[in-house]
């Protein structure tokens, strides 16, 4: 993992990640949770799995997970951030779609990603329940319309969902936008798809969009302009792992890059700080 003065930066899902301490520390954190249902040993090459274990480790090195801080997610489906950000004792507002909305966008259709209640975020059992009630709360928000009247919080974060808005602006008005929700000295952290194959064609519009290294760059700068601030590395692994592409019908792991199309994509994840 790439860092600044001891503390991640924005940076692009490698093999190295999963063998670092933090990352393991993390994944026996996750304890039962299944990227993929009844499969043992549970999935852990698997880029989904970096994002998730990137956002815990980057918001707990900033201590923005523990007792007294509060965050909001947007379109948090049943990914078991939620819940451990509770078991770490920060207050989380979780958001998604309305059940309308996520009909309408087919994100019903599977089953395993959209919750319809508050308790499909703790169903593995991640924070104690009594602890998640307490803590967790549950509204419905367009990433395309974000409310105007709205709560403060010391931070922020979204897992590959912004990419799911439409259009690449959209996606990067969104991060823009929702900075608005974090406190001044807060922290905001987004994983994305970055295409890899490719810094001149992509997929610019509809249900998936994939970010090239010059979007990203563009939205970096557009965030500083703001007085953000965002650390940037975007260098690729090497490894085997790194190189291999998973293709349709798309193996458990190794699962770092997937082809999509024509394009060859990865996650990436970006921290942002807010200004004073």
């Amino acid at each position: 993992m790439a860092y600044d003065n001891n503390m991640l930066v924005s940076q692009v899902c490698k093999y190295e990640d999963f063998i670092t301490p933090d990352f393991l520390a993390w994944r026996q954190a996750l304890g039962g949770y299944h990227l993929v249902p009844d499969r043992e040993p549970p999935i852990t090459v698997h880029r989904k799995m970096w994002e998730w274990i990137f956002t815990l480790q980057a918001l707990k090195e900033r201590d923005m997970l523990e007792p007294g801080k509060t965050g909001i997610g947007f379109g948090v489906g049943k990914e078991p951030l939620v819940a451990l950000f509770a078991k770490e004792g920060a207050k989380i507002h979780a958001t998604d779609l309305d059940p309308k909305q996520a009909q309408e966008n087919g994100w019903l259709d599977t089953g395993v990603e959209y919750a319809t209640t508050i308790d499909e975020m703790n169903l593995y059992g991640l924070c104690d329940q009594k602890e998640f009630e307490k803590l967790v709360s549950y509204s419905y928000i367009d990433m395309n319309h974000l409310p105007e009247e709205h709560d403060h919080y010391d931070f922020s974060w979204s897992s590959c969902a912004f990419e799911h808005l439409g259009d690449l602006q959209s996606g990067m008005d969104f991060v823009v936008n929702q900075m608005k929700f974090v406190k001044p000295g807060g922290y905001s952290v987004h994983t994305t798809e970055l295409n890899v194959g490719s810094n001149f064609k992509t997929v610019s519009e509809g249900a998936t969009v994939l970010y090239r290294k010059r979007d990203i760059k563009r939205l970096v700068k557009r965030l500083r302009r703001q007085g953000c601030r965002v650390e940037l590395d975007l260098t690729l692994g090497t490894t085997p792992d790194d190189l291999h592409i998973d293709t349709p019908p798309f193996d458990p792991e190794p699962h770092l890059k997937v082809q999509l199309g024509e394009f060859v994509t990865t996650s990436m994840a970006l921290i942002i700080q807010k200004p004073l």
